[in-house]
């Protein structure tokens, strides 16, 4: 007998094989460019830049990384093209790292760390909508938790070996150089993966199709809540610089405080994940409540607060990675997930651009100001949090 929806004849069990090899090539990806994150802020002041520049490259990579997402997004809906757009993104994003060992000024140093980003963009919003149709049997936040714990397994590994390479005082065009091995590990992956998988929205539960081709309203009203967050969290090249400048914690360690970081947002990923199957946004309100202190343990703390202020940046960093875009899955129909996605991911860029400017110009002017310019950001976008719970019940 023919079934109205012949979607729904694929299995829980082919829905986790493909979020699980997709999890493996972010891996591998968060492998090389983590990895590299790691170590750019110290790297740039090496290089000669100032903490303004640091906030500045960092924030405007972000920008133009999630700005591309908008068009990016629109264009895999209007085309199809999910593979071809997630691949080229792979290859652009990953090969630009290895590429910063060979950059001896600032400047050019700074142009690969806005073109990985670029890459990042071209194939995030292709990625999570094909992602989408598989969490929507397994749960959307349990699914891209599942994906974001995988990929910050990468992102503790990448620091971790860059922090080896450091130990034995090899400096950091070495730790650059070592992280082409995950890169072209997961542009592999990536390719069989497109063999085995050639129309993901095959593993969507079927539901019926939304007349409408606008984003509910509620989508927006959360987009507002994503701004907040976004522009209240600071971004860890400044942090680096924080810990290179002051000496809080021994150079070789800055990359170690991120891998704790990443292990921290892996297994928040996970918690948070399952509790937003359960009872929804309330749990990136409470991720938001946790992560708004971790500026004043970090920025004025010694090596221990620091550490407990980086473990709950990571808290932070694993709810906004996985309940964030889990919720956009549920506020978006399938069609215009790729769209969704990247007004999503444009928002969220343009306001961390615009925090990570203020905050580098702040760190240079007043730390206390940057602690509460971060804090209040993110408390303030709970209320929003929480009036959409209501809305959406």
């Amino acid at each position: 007998m023919n079934s109205p929806w012949p979607r729904a004849d694929h299995s829980m069990q082919t829905a986790l094989r493909f979020v699980v090899l997709l999890g493996i090539v972010s891996l591998m990806a968060d492998m090389t460019y983590e990895g590299a994150r790691s170590i750019t802020g110290p790297y740039l002041l090496l290089l000669g830049a100032s903490a303004t520049t640091v906030g500045i490259v960092a924030g405007f990579g972000e920008l133009i990384g999630y700005g591309l997402r908008l068009v990016s997004g629109y264009i895999s809906d209007r085309t199809g093209r999910y593979w071809l757009l997630t691949l080229l993104g792979y290859a652009v994003n990953l090969l630009a790292v290895p590429l910063l060992a060979l950059s001896g000024y600032w400047q050019s140093a700074a142009v690969l760390i806005v073109v990985e980003r670029m890459g990042k963009a071209l194939r995030t919003p292709a990625r999570d909508a094909m992602l989408s149709h598989a969490t929507s049997r397994l749960g959307h936040g349990w699914g891209f938790g599942l994906h974001e714990a995988m990929d910050q397994i990468g992102a503790v590994l990448g620091p971790l070996v860059v922090a080896a390479v450091l130990f034995l005082h090899d400096g950091y065009r070495t730790g650059f150089a070592v992280l082409l091995v995950p890169a072209l590990i997961a542009l592999g992956v990536l390719l069989a993966a497109r063999l085995l998988y050639p129309q993901p929205a095959d593993l969507e539960i079927a539901t019926p199709v939304m007349t409408t081709s606008a984003l509910p309203r509620i989508f927006w009203i959360y987009l507002v809540a994503v701004a907040l967050i976004a522009a209240g969290y600071a971004d860890f090249p400044l942090i680096a610089f924080h810990f290179q400048k002051t000496r809080v914690i021994p150079e070789a360690w800055i990359p170690t405080f991120y891998a704790l970081a990443m292990g921290v947002d892996a297994i928040a990923a996970l918690v948070f994940g399952r509790l937003f199957d359960r009872i929804g946004i309330y749990t990136l309100a409470a991720a938001s409540l946790l992560s708004c202190l971790f500026a004043p343990l970090v920025f004025l703390g010694g090596f221990w607060p620091a550490l407990a202020g980086m473990a709950l940046w990571g808290i932070g960093m694993g709810a906004q990675e996985s309940i964030m875009r889990a919720t956009v899955a549920t506020l978006a129909p399938p069609e215009r997930r790729g769209t969704a996605y990247g007004v999503f991911n444009s928002c969220y860029g343009f306001s961390w651009f615009l925090g990570s400017t203020l905050m580098g110009v702040l760190y240079d002017t007043s730390l206390p100001a940057l602690i509460l310019f971060s804090a209040g950001m993110q408390l303030a976008a709970v209320p929003l949090l929480l009036r959409l719970r209501q809305q959406a019940a």
